[in-house]
């Protein structure tokens, strides 16, 4: 999966598959989590968001169930 890299402290890149819906998170520490069940919109905002590292604990970590893939 292709990533982008993001403006946010804690956050390196993401990446999003649509077909499976699977947010794919790259952490400065150098871990990879995906996020599944995640939709179009939510990536949408994630990516736009003023604060992606706030915006993902608020509208990810807490409501999509993630795997550590690295």
């Amino acid at each position: 999966m292709e990533r982008r890299r993001v403006n946010a402290s804690n956050i390196r890149s993401v990446g999003y598959d649509r077909a499976n819906r699977v947010l794919e998170v790259e952490f400065t520490n150098g871990s990879i989590f995906q996020y599944s069940g995640v939709s179009e919109e939510v990536h949408r905002r994630f990516m736009s968001a003023p604060s992606p590292g706030s915006c993902f604990q608020d509208q990810i970590e807490e409501h999509f169930p993630g795997t550590r893939v690295r």
